[in-house]
């Protein structure tokens, strides 16, 4: 395994478990549409892509409805959907030996970077990384590749081998290879192996133990 000198981490699945906030946001946005979802499970393939895709790809929603559709989501998530939320077990031990180790954590997240910032902090993990890069509420840094060049250009990060990207679904290891990046892909959260496998993680991590097997000094 490499050394890697920065690690870049994606939020949702990663870091935090949201998807009781998320899928009920979700439900949320679908019922100003007259939608009624079975069962809020359903809504997990919302966990990780940008909203206004999964809007347009999952209900088939016209851009003008994915872009209201995502104004009514973001209506209940900014006060009660944000904290709706838990972070991983052992995930504040994994970040806190990261960097007593050296390592240098950045946040790539497809979340709005002002929530993204809200729940590090809610979780007393903001003092651990260096940078946070989400998308921007007016649409910009769209994809997980634009948060990624934006943490790299951000930080004049051009030794692309001593940075590595984690994340859960195939955006973050699409992202990765977009800008020559290696990646770590883990399990714990919304994507499965195949998922992961088939999208070109460079590892695979089952659980937060086997990131540290990964990239920690035993």
């Amino acid at each position: 395994m490499k050394e890697y000198k920065y690690i870049l981490l994606d939020l949702d699945g990663t870091i935090t478990d949201p998807m009781i906030g998320i899928t009920r946001c979700v439900e949320y946005a679908l019922n100003h549409f007259g939608i009624q979802a079975n069962v809020l499970r359903e809504l997990c393939p919302f966990i990780g892509p940008p909203l206004l895709d999964s809007f347009r790809d999952f209900y088939h929603f016209t851009d003008e409805q994915a872009k209201i559709a995502t104004e009514k989501y973001r209506e209940r998530f900014a006060d009660t959907g944000i904290y709706e939320n838990k972070l991983y077990d052992g995930m504040k031990d994994f970040l806190e030996e990261a960097i007593q180790q050296g390592h240098i954590l950045m946040l790539a997240t497809s979340k709005p970077t002002v929530f993204a910032k809200r729940i590090l902090d809610y979780f007393d993990i903001a003092r651990y990384f260096t940078f946070v890069a989400g998308s921007g509420l007016d649409g910009s840094f769209y994809t997980k590749g634009d948060v990624i060049r934006h943490v790299l250009e951000s930080n004049n990060l051009t030794d692309h081998p001593s940075v590595v990207m984690i994340g859960d679904r195939k955006h973050d290891i699409i992202g990765a290879k977009e800008n020559r990046l290696d990646s770590i892909g883990v399990l714990y959260g919304y994507g499965d192996r195949e998922e992961l496998s088939q999208a070109g993680a460079d590892y695979i991590a089952e659980d937060i133990a086997g990131l540290r097997n990964l990239l920690l000094h035993q």
